[in-house]
């Protein structure tokens, strides 16, 4: 009876940890910034379009080999890559798929940097993110 009880309960209890597991990234996939360029002086509010080579934009949610969705780190560092992307007003997800969204900055200096997430906002492994960029807001 034990055995049974185990063999049925243990499968439920690893379950979330299956469902955070790293999703692999294909190799050379990268995620970059179309638009604005690095150094770029910009009038807010900023256009920004990501782009993305060597894999498929998926909404959040949707689990599919070779896809992701946007993450817009804004004047802040890289989170934990073993981790959900925090939500907030440094995080910005896209998980509907967007592949631009315009953004009010306030004048000044600002540091932007994609991280492409899978269907649970986790990075992949490795990750697929863009270098940092240097905008100023006139």
């Amino acid at each position: 009876m034990k055995v049974a009880i185990r063999s049925l309960v243990l499968p439920l209890l690893l379950t979330p940890l299956l469902a955070l597991a790293a999703t692999p990234a294909p190799p050379g996939a990268e995620v970059y910034f179309i638009s604005p360029r690095d150094g770029e002086t910009v009038s807010s509010p900023v256009t920004v379009r990501f782009g993305l080579k060597g894999m498929g934009v998926a909404p959040a949610g949707m689990q599919k080999d070779a896809t992701g969705h946007h993450h817009l780190l804004i004047d802040a560092p890289l989170p934990p890559l073993d981790q959900p992307v925090p939500n907030d007003d440094h995080h910005k997800h896209f998980g509907a798929g967007q592949t631009e969204t315009v953004i009010a900055l306030p004048p000044g200096k600002h540091a932007l940097q994609l991280l492409l997430g899978d269907f649970a906002h986790i990075p992949h492994q490795p990750p697929v993110m863009s270098l940092p960029i240097s905008i100023t807001v006139k």
